[in-house]
């Protein structure tokens, strides 16, 4: 179960040290799913790129500036954006942008 939807990752997320993360990348499919059974708590922090992902996810993600603490155990929900800036008001992938989706697993 994911404790958090994010669409980026920083060291300064984990709580304590020494912890190990692994990345695991996954296909959209398994995305949604994982959404389906849990809403994780947003940390998607741009209007634009939390409209995008619930789109493709095919549920409302919310923009949510917060602070995001894991420890040891928790996992979270990543989508990696690639491609042009975003354009404001955006719904959808501009051509040649991708979203990589991973697992990040803290241990």
């Amino acid at each position: 179960m994911c404790k958090y939807i994010l669409n980026a990752f920083s060291i300064n997320m984990l709580n304590a040290f020494p912890l190990k993360v692994s990345f695991k990348e996954i296909a959209l499919e398994e995305a949604q799913s994982i959404l389906a059974n849990h809403a994780p708590d947003s940390g998607v922090g741009h209007t634009d790129t939390a409209r995008v992902f619930g789109g493709l996810l095919g549920q409302p993600v919310n923009a949510n500036r917060i602070n995001v603490s894991l420890d040891a155990g928790d996992k979270a929900l990543i989508g990696q954006y690639k491609g042009p800036r975003l354009p404001e008001g955006a719904t959808s992938l501009p051509e040649g942008a991708t979203i990589v989706w991973v697992v990040a697993s803290v241990e």
